[in-house]
């Protein structure tokens, strides 16, 4: 069974709270606003991701699963990530579940303020077997940069 976990009426505020910042140029600790094509009705879809830095790449997790944004992308196959008029577009090479534990470590170090209710009781202090086990839960992208706008 695939993991979602739906977004509550109230984390609307909070999402376009973060987007509108975003939109206008302040990103909100490596904020972006992920726009992609639906793979249903072919019209642009946006929601605001936190853009993890790792090891000299740049990641998107997708800390609610399956996602709506997560089907657009691999259905797109690529993206684009803005903050304020600046405009990237993308292409990704989604990870194996046996390359995702030290993003997800790295992740959770970063963002468990806004994520820690998305990962059940896992911090970043958990052992590597933990991650290893929630690895298919949790999608991860690591960008390609097509563009600069």
């Amino acid at each position: 069974m695939t993991r979602y976990i739906e977004p509550k009426k109230n984390d609307a505020a909070f999402n376009n709270a973060v987007a509108w910042l975003t939109r206008h140029g302040l990103s909100v600790l490596g904020s972006r606003v992920l726009i992609v094509r639906g793979r249903k009705s072919g019209e642009p879809r946006s929601v605001p991701v936190n853009l993890l830095p790792f090891e000299g790449e740049r990641y998107l997790v997708a800390a609610r699963g399956d996602t709506q944004w997560v089907r657009n992308l691999r259905a797109a196959g690529e993206g684009q990530l803005r903050v304020g008029r600046r405009v990237e577009t993308f292409t990704y090479v989604e990870l194996s579940d046996e390359e995702k534990p030290p993003l997800l470590r790295s992740y959770l170090k970063r963002w468990w303020f806004e994520v820690s209710m998305f990962f059940d009781g896992v911090n970043a202090k958990a052992p590597e077997e933990k991650f290893r086990e929630i690895a298919p839960g949790y999608p991860v992208f690591r960008i390609v940069s097509k563009s600069n706008g």
